[in-house]
């Protein structure tokens, strides 16, 4: 009897080592399930947002180096719009500024006509650059908010654990440290989540900033265009405008060898 009552209160008291991530989220109960569940939404809209707005971006960046000397070598506007892609960026930049032209030729005086040329483009732009950094505030957002929501995780598993170890009266640690070390992991999930969410958006967003750049330079050189009746076009780099590679210099030809004087 004395033996078996010893067994028992040996294997009652041996330290738990099941510890894992399962483990970890069976401390937490349902509160972390939710909260893990909140992460891996994070986690995937933050790579779909990723992945969805790189591809965008090369694809208006691409269309511009493509088509943008064909664009000024057309005939007129109209024609060049044809160049790219009909619901392209650079399409509607170019037919927004030909909408805005005629209508801006009815005007009778010049500056109104030239401020309503300018703030269609300038609206243009605006719509197209939002467009562009839709999805980024979710990765701001993902990035700011996931390492505080992992460490909801922590809290409400450090919890659970001291409440378990607690109602056993045992706080030695080997009876603290595993359930704490579960309860971080959430917290390493936090930012995991956050770190990848923070890289992207400001990747993007440098990306964002390059074609506003290209955007507004267009914009420039379609008003430019508009204005002038067709007289002002961009200087268009051509064979002709660069540099001649230097000519390899001819090898030096060896003196002629004289005859020694007697």
């Amino acid at each position: 009897m004395l033996i078996d009552f010893l067994a028992a209160g040996t294997a009652d008291g041996a330290p738990k080592t099941d510890f894992g991530f399962v483990a970890a989220m069976e401390e937490g109960g349902p509160v972390a399930w939710f909260i893990l569940g909140i992460m891996i939404i994070m986690s995937v809209g933050s790579f779909y947002i990723l992945i969805t707005k790189y591809f965008e971006q090369n694809k208006v960046m691409k269309e511009y180096r493509s088509n943008r000397a064909a664009f000024w070598r057309a005939g007129s506007l109209k024609d060049g719009a044809t160049k790219f892609e009909k619901n392209s960026a650079w399409r509607q930049l170019v037919d927004d500024g030909i909408r805005a032209g005629d209508e801006s030729a009815k005007m009778t005086d010049s500056l109104e006509s030239h401020d309503w040329l300018h703030g269609t483009l300038a609206r243009s732009e605006a719509s197209i650059n939002a467009k562009l950094a839709s999805g980024l505030p979710f990765l701001a957002t993902v990035g700011a908010t996931a390492p505080f929501v992992g460490l909801l995780g922590t809290v409400i598993g450090i919890y659970n654990a001291l409440i378990k170890i607690g109602a056993t009266g045992s706080a030695s640690i080997d009876q603290v440290a595993g359930p704490v070390g579960e309860a971080l992991i959430m917290t390493a999930i936090g930012l995991l989540v956050a770190v990848p969410a923070v890289f992207a958006y400001n990747y993007l967003q440098s990306r964002n900033r390059k074609i506003a750049s290209m955007l507004s330079g267009f914009s420039t050189d379609l008003q430019a265009n508009i204005t002038s009746n067709g007289a002002v076009k961009p200087t268009l780099p051509t064979a002709a405008n660069k540099a001649p590679a230097p000519a390899k210099a001819a090898p030096a030809k060896a003196a002629p060898a004289t005859a020694p004087k007697k």
